[in-house]
């Protein structure tokens, strides 16, 4: 996959996207009624009744058996279906999440987000759809916070090990690990600030569209709200050097 689709969707997606909607639920009914369907259409058709017995506890002893293979499977494909969510995802997120890309993150959103979403779309498409760019940019902050926190982790543990070693100059090993560290912990603290501003403004469109506002009012409030959107592609940046920061550290154990 190249650099340039590597964070976008593609047509692939959304047929796969489409295909796990359904398919747990018909591979269920016709594992669970495909095999018991045949043998009943014998038993109705059987001339003598030691026949028709014969197909019929074989017709419910297929279904029976059906019924838990059927569930099996069920489970199987549902499970699949989440990973594959996961995996999409966290492509998607690989270079910022888009305004366009947020219905893909809605298992992301607290149900408050969710309401509100659906109660903003409602009464003020304008308003919804800085809502939804507003989303992405918690989401963004959201996902990057997590990481940053994750690697820090990562990175303590890697200068504890090589403090640990014995015989061995570990100086300028420790020193990379240290500049990371500080690389991180400044993308947590920017992450930080992003997400408690993401959520700042969500409640600001939260009151706004709970009031009934004029459309002067409406398109002043979108120019804000504008405003400190532009400060997106910081977050971006931020999520960029998270990763360089990754594959130095890979580079360095290998």
């Amino acid at each position: 996959m190249s650099e340039i689709s590597k964070g976008k969707l593609e047509a692939r997606d959304e047929r796969v996207a489409q295909l796990l909607t359904w398919a747990p639920w018909l591979v269920f009914f016709l594992i669970s009624l495909g095999p018991p369907l045949p043998l009943l259409f014998f038993y109705l058709r059987s001339a003598s009744t030691e026949t028709a017995a014969v197909f019929l506890l074989l017709s419910v002893g297929a279904l029976g058996l059906g019924f838990v293979i059927g569930v099996v499977a069920l489970i199987v494909i549902l499970l699949y279906r989440r990973r594959w969510y996961r995996n999409l995802r966290d492509r998607l997120a690989s270079d910022g999440i888009t305004a366009s890309e947020v219905t893909w993150f809605m298992a992301e959103l607290s149900s408050e987000e969710r309401l509100s979403l659906n109660e903003i779309q409602k009464t003020n498409p304008l308003l919804a759809d800085a809502y939804v760019e507003t989303l992405a940019s918690r989401l963004t902050a959201s996902r990057i916070l997590a990481r940053s926190k994750r690697e820090l982790l990562l990175v303590s543990r890697r200068i504890n090990n090589a403090r640990a070693i014995i015989d061995a100059d570990t100086s300028v090993l420790v020193a990379d690990l240290e500049a990371d560290r500080i690389q991180l912990e400044n993308v947590k603290v920017e992450s930080t600030s992003r997400l408690a501003e993401a959520k700042a403004r969500l409640q600001t469109i939260e009151a706004a569209a709970s009031r009934s506002l004029t459309q002067t009012e409406t398109d002043f409030m979108l120019r804000r709200l504008s405003a400190a959107q532009s400060q997106l592609p910081l977050a971006i940046e931020m999520a960029k050097l998270e990763r360089k920061a990754a594959e130095e550290l890979e580079s360095i154990d290998r």
